[in-house]
């Protein structure tokens, strides 16, 4: 899910908005938090952990197929959609990342594409997951994306299932209203605005005015309503200059520097500069998503927040 955005401006944002044309799936009484949660041969184990009050989706990223477009089996995947259910909390497939595998723009073709989205809702009838969550990025959103799209969409609600996407401002432009419409959830990626791949440009990589200018984005400009939006919050961090790694989990920012949920970036001993969203931040940004009545949040990602009073999900509950 982390590529590189665009630089954006701060643009204001009046509550007054008029809901944009089409269906609308209702956010229900609940502010919605959506975590991902990594696929990795612990899943049962990090299924345990998942604070289920806190929580009303969990997307599993990222469920990949094999080079003709089958899944293997998992009994964690099982075991997460029951302990999800008990809980009165969506279950998604998330299907592509930042990292995907490269036949994936193969199995979009039109020569492969039935067969992979038949053995996509498959799996997901399977093992009872509420849906998909399409998170195809860069080189994937091309002349495949909306046939692909439009076909994962038409079997998916032939099974009652949800249909969502992670989208990014920085490509929201090569997707079509059309295409935009068919998402019953749309989950902005408001991050990585820089990062060590841009050290021209150091700074937050996740600034208050970019979820701001995203929501803008994907409300005002592209007329989706804002019952279909959560708003991406960042659980880690960037590093650049000396004496800071790369990027680092939330918890191990606290880990490293005690002290560092009291504000957004830290200075090393060496000069480099970690930056990251504060407890203080992230409550900022999820009391804007309520105001302004969206359907809530996204985490990126669960496994790596900190427990304790400095924990991000409790900044983000304190604000629901």
């Amino acid at each position: 899910m982390n590529k590189v955005f665009g630089l954006v401006f701060l643009i204001g944002l009046a509550c007054s908005i008029p809901e944009g044309e089409g269906q609308e799936i209702s956010q229900g009484e609940r502010f919605r938090v959506l975590g991902y949660l990594f696929v990795n041969d612990e899943l049962e184990e990090e299924v345990n952990k998942i604070d289920w009050s806190s929580y009303t989706d969990i997307n599993l990223a990222f469920v990949q197929p094999d080079s003709n477009g089958d899944f293997v089996e998992s009994r964690g995947y099982k075991y997460l959609v029951e302990n999800a259910h008990m809980n009165n909390v969506r279950a998604f497939i998330s299907i592509g990342g930042g990292a995907p595998p490269e036949y994936l723009g193969d199995l979009m073709q039109p020569s492969h594409r039935s067969h992979w989205v038949q053995q996509i809702v498959k799996l997901v009838n399977n093992y009872g997951f509420d849906g998909v969550d399409v998170d195809l990025e860069n080189a994937l959103i091309n002349e495949d994306y909306a046939p692909f799209v439009k076909e994962l969409h038409q079997a998916l609600k032939m099974s009652g299932k949800l249909m969502t996407a992670a989208l990014a401002s920085w490509n929201g432009d090569k997707i079509s209203d059309e295409i935009l419409g068919l998402y019953d959830f749309i989950n902005i990626m408001s991050y990585d605005e820089t990062g060590p791949w841009n050290l021209e440009i150091v700074g937050q990589h996740s600034p208050y005015e970019m979820a701001v200018n995203d929501i803008h984005y994907y409300h005002k400009e592209r007329a989706v309503p804002k019952s279909k939006l959560l708003l991406g919050l960042p659980f880690y961090g960037y590093g650049f200059g000396s004496g800071v790694p790369a990027s680092l989990r939330y918890k191990h920012i606290l880990e490293t520097f005690p002290n560092a949920y009291l504000q957004d970036s830290i200075v090393s001993k060496d000069g480099g500069v970690l930056y990251y969203n504060s407890p203080g931040l992230i409550g900022k940004k999820t009391a804007l998503a309520k105001d302004l009545e969206l359907a809530g949040v996204m985490v990126w990602h669960i496994t790596a927040d900190a427990e304790g009073p400095h924990s991000l999900l409790k900044a983000i509950n304190d604000e629901r």
